[in-house]
């Protein structure tokens, strides 16, 4: 039972930072980080590189700077463009870090798996905000950011002290994105239509041809 419990524990740990830094990689690397160092956790050996002092002092730096540029209508679309390339590899390999000294086979399964997750979440909050962007009032922004940090904080701490409850929720948000990620691209796909639509670049093509 016990071996049991540290399976599932490790699922939900490597399911979780996977997850989490689809949203704010920086916040899921401080908070292990932080929680090892301060004797809360014990971090599997493929993650403890992350309470190294030089990571720890990266990750503020480049927490800080999110915090930010998080915050800031156009701004944050665009650093959630840059990060899609940051998130999702991080993710993946924080995954297959979390499983610890088991087989490759299930850390490339969990790497996959974390991937996965990361690029979901990731997705999920970059489409979110492009149509927050619409709204011309900073304050909705500043509220969703605020949101997903502790979003982050909490859905780790519940990963780490109550890794059933943690994967029980995590089914309920992947069917929740499921469910939500077609009408997010639709949205996605109004907003451009309406930055570049259609009948302005017909109205545009006969004047640069009488200019030609």
């Amino acid at each position: 039972m016990e071996q049991l419990d540290q399976v599932i524990t490790l699922i939900a740990l490597s399911m979780g930072v996977g997850w989490a830094s689809g949203i704010n990689l920086y916040a899921a690397i401080l908070m292990l980080g932080l929680m090892s160092n301060m004797g809360h956790m014990a971090l599997p050996p493929g993650l403890e590189l992350v309470a190294d002092p030089m990571v720890l002092i990266a990750a503020g730096f480049m927490y800080c700077v999110e915090f930010f540029a998080d915050k800031v209508p156009g701004v944050d679309t665009g650093w959630d463009t840059l990060h899609t390339f940051i998130r999702i590899p991080a993710g993946a390999v924080l995954a297959a870090g979390a499983m610890g000294d088991v087989n490759g086979a299930a850390m490339l399964a969990a790497g996959l798996v974390g991937g996965t997750m990361a690029a979901t979440s990731h997705t999920l909050k970059a489409g979110s905000r492009v149509l927050i962007n619409t709204s011309p009032e900073p304050l909705s922004n500043w509220l969703a950011s605020f949101s997903e940090d502790i979003l982050v904080i909490a859905g780790l701490w519940t990963a780490l002290t109550q890794p059933v409850f943690f994967l029980v929720a995590l089914l309920v948000f992947i069917l929740f994105a499921v469910w939500l990620l077609p009408k997010i691209w639709t949205g996605i796909k109004k907003v451009f239509r309406w930055i570049f639509p259609e009948d302005k670049k017909e109205q545009i093509a006969p004047k640069s041809l009488l200019e030609n």
